[in-house]
């Protein structure tokens, strides 16, 4: 009886383990795609608003190109 509950305990182990890893290494690099994506979107804003304090984009269009970028979520405040 105690070999089949070590058989399981390995059975288990086997796959946990594993599974384990996958999962962090998921959640590791959707972190890191929405860092690089966070970063993008701050550095056009940027370049956008040096074009409208330069003269060469007026306000308005600077405005519609920000709000072009924004998914539905991000425009209701859903994006979590």
């Amino acid at each position: 009886m105690a070999l089949l509950a070590n058989d399981n305990f390995l059975a288990i182990a086997m796959i946990a383990i594993p599974g384990s890893i996958v999962a962090i290494i998921a959640i590791g690099f959707e972190c890191w795609r929405k860092v690089a994506q966070t970063r993008q979107r701050e550095q056009s804003r940027r370049e956008i608003a040096a074009y409208i304090a330069e003269g060469s984009m007026s306000a308005e269009e600077g405005a519609r190109l920000m709000a072009a970028g924004e998914s539905i979520k991000d425009k209701l405040g859903m994006n979590f």
